[in-house]
Order: structure tokens, then sequence, then C-alpha cells
């Protein structure tokens, strides 16, 4: 059997979305795990590092209660604000453009990116928590919509394959963001844009550091901003509305 031939089989066996997505991986799977739905990188412990996303606030959100909680809270947030819907606007997706969400949760922007896309191009969620990556596969999961486990402190996708990146309330909750979001420009393109939205605690941040870590993180008013330009974007801006921040910028 050819290798050609076994990669074609792989990818008529995999969601529609994720076979699009097998090409983008820096080292994809010989034998890829997607009998839940979506792409299982971390089905292997060892695979994880040993930097891996791991504390009590994690362990929460890998529950079933705390992805219930989650997966409501966002809802409810939606619902009172429009700026959930900021980034989508702002990135200016290319119509068959790949865009990635990471920290995906129960999948709703991932699939807004999808739309933004169009029925040519792909939204990639990922995400480490099981019970989240089941909940948006069954409610969000589409022929341009999948998902993948996988840590965001290590992406799994090739440098400069997607036209946008996007994170919702993420980044607050692994051990090293700065890290994740060097990731996230690593993936993307050229020229194509990034967009993250993170509770702030504005100078307060400095005083929580203090404390005993639980796996949670408060930023500074200036600290997303100041680790987007020292890992060389342009036009960075930040926008706080109440105890969040969005931070944009443009890969140059």
């Amino acid at each position: 059997m050819s290798r050609r031939r076994s990669v074609d089989e792989v990818n008529t066996s995999l969601p529609a979305a994720l076979a699009k997505a097998l090409p983008l991986l820096a080292d994809p799977p010989e034998h890829p795990d997607a009998g839940s739905g979506y792409l299982d990188l971390l089905a292997d412990p060892s695979a994880q590092g040993p930097d891996r996303n791991t504390g009590a606030i994690q362990a929460l959100w890998a529950s079933t209660l705390g992805a219930r909680f989650y997966d409501n809270a966002q809802t409810i947030a939606r619902r009172l604000t429009t700026i959930w819907q900021e980034p989508t606007q702002w990135l200016d997706l290319p119509e068959g453009g790949v865009a990635l969400d990471v920290g995906s949760g129960p999948g709703n922007v991932t699939a807004a990116l999808g739309r933004a896309v169009g029925p040519s191009g792909l939204a990639l969620g990922v995400d480490v928590s099981v019970p989240m990556l089941t909940r948006a596969v069954r409610a969000q999961a589409g022929p341009t919509v999948g998902f993948i486990r996988a840590d965001a402190q290590r992406l799994p996708l090739r440098d400069a394959t997607v036209d946008a990146v996007v994170s919702v309330a993420m980044l607050q909750l692994i051990p090293d963001p700065a890290v994740a979001l060097a990731e996230m420009v690593r993936v993307l393109r050229p020229g194509r844009r990034l967009a993250v939205m993170v509770p702030t605690a504005g100078p307060g941040a400095r005083l929580l550091r203090f404390l005993p870590n639980a796996g949670a993180h408060a930023f500074g008013e200036d600290e997303i901003g100041d680790t987007l330009e020292r890992l060389g974007l342009t036009g960075v801006r930040t926008k706080s509305i109440g105890a969040v921040q969005w931070a944009r910028g443009r890969k140059p």
C-alpha cells in the first residue's frame, strides 16, 4: 500500500474538518484518534511533557461540573455584552482562510470563526478539557469546524499556517501565558491578526502574585500588550471593559 493511499484512507475516516486540519499539523499522528469527534493529541500522557497544563483551576475546568459552569458563564456573558463579538469582526478573516481558537471551551467562538471563513475555510478549536471538547463537538462541529485536544503551550500546528488566532478567557488558566502567546504568534501567518481576551486586575495584579498559586493568573493593565510587542507584533492595541481586557496585534 502506498503512503499516498494510506493518508487518503486516514483522511476519509476523519470528520471533514479534521481531515483538512491534518496537513497543518507539525507532527501528524500515524493513527489519528478522533473517535470522540475531536482529534486527541494528548491521549498519551507522556506526550505532554513536564510543563503540561496542570493546576487546581485546570483540574476544575477539566471536570464535568467545571465544564458545565464555564459553558453557562460564557453563554450568559455573550447575551449580556457585545464585546465577545469584537475579535471576529476585527480579525478580517479571508474567505477560505484558516482560523484558530485557543482554549475553545464550548466552541461558540470557534463556530463564529467558521462562519466568518465560509464553506471553503477551516476553523479549529484547541482545548485540553475532555468535557469541554465533548460539548463543543456535540454543539458546534461541522464540515468547516473541528476540534483538537492539545496544550496551548505546545500548539500542534506548523509555523505560519493560520490566518487568525483568537483566545477568549483562557490565558489566565495556564501555567505560562507568555509561552502560549508565543505559540499563537508562531502559527500565525505574516500580515495576519491575533486577538485575546483576559481578565485583568489592573495595578492590583502585582499584589496577587504574592498569593499562593492555584493555577489562575490575573493580568496587569499593560502585561498582555507588552508581551505581544516583545513577540514582534505591530499595531498592538488594548481595550479594557470592566474586569476584562482585549488585546490585539498584527504579525509583520
